[in-house]
């Protein structure tokens, strides 16, 4: 077996990246006391991942982007930035305004969203996740129609032609949607093209689009781009989003929302 200290640069970029999407996100000191090297070696190897799109960097660190290949699980999106979801959920939450018949994407932070949306009114919820579903299900005036398909199972969601061929039957008032990227050249981009296709047939299908998610998915590109930032009436999340970065997405034509 080769030893850390005999690794070449592309095998040592390869276990960092191996290390990010083992853990959520890696330490610039860390990774040079395990891999053996100066710290500036591990940053000009992380700003060489991130060229490439494979990481995006921190301060300190990096975090991994996800891409055709590699893709976080629901589990692991519920582990990660929970308070800045939360916060972002309630605010996109708050949106509803008059609507009736409203699509509820898949994903941890659409599931928050989902558990924000008023109790006490009648209410009728489209998603394609099992999850959401599940967390509407009980509650008395609001009606939840789970659309078929094969279930993926790291985010327990439907997708493919089932999926997509009834959710081309419905118009409706709002659709919360999430990405894995969302960048101002690219769109919204997500790494598999059955969950873009889901992701793309719902935007056609609302007079109102919403896009909720963290700080980290801005300008980070995927493999499959399924809207514009046109497309969107509004888009919410944190504060960690300059706010100059948030006025530039709002010159393509939505309201940027930073809670």
């Amino acid at each position: 077996m080769t030893s850390v200290s005999a690794w070449t640069t592309e095998e040592r970029r390869r276990e960092i990246v191996l290390a990010a999407r083992a853990t959520g996100s890696v330490d610039v000191t860390a990774l040079a006391t395990e891999l053996g090297v100066a710290k500036e070696t591990i940053r000009r190897d992380l700003r060489a991942l991130e060229d490439h799109g494979l990481v995006r960097r921190t301060h300190g660190g990096a975090y991994p982007v996800e891409s055709a290949g590699f893709e976080t699980t629901l589990a692991f999106r519920a582990t990660s930035h929970v308070p800045e979801k939360r916060r972002i959920a309630a605010a996109a939450a708050d949106l509803l305004g008059d609507a009736e018949t409203v699509f509820v994407d898949e994903g941890f932070t659409p599931q928050l969203i989902a558990e924000a949306l008023p109790g006490d009114r009648p209410l009728t919820v489209v998603t394609a996740s099992l999850p959401v579903a599940g967390a509407l299900a009980e509650a008395d005036q609001v009606s939840v129609l789970l659309l078929g398909g094969r279930v993926r199972p790291g985010t327990l969601a439907t997708v493919d032609h089932w999926t997509t061929k009834m959710l081309a039957g419905f118009v409706l008032d709002l659709a919360f949607i999430g990405a894995n990227g969302i960048s101002r050249e690219h769109g919204l981009t997500t790494p598999d093209p059955a969950v873009g296709e889901v992701k793309a047939q719902a935007v056609r299908a609302a007079r109102r689009t919403v896009f909720a998610g963290t700080h980290t998915k801005f300008g980070a590109v995927s493999f499959c781009r399924f809207a514009e930032i046109g497309a969107l009436e509004a888009i919410v999340t944190s504060t960690s989003l300059p706010a100059a970065e948030a006025h530039r997405y709002s010159l393509l034509g939505p309201q940027v929302i930073r809670v």
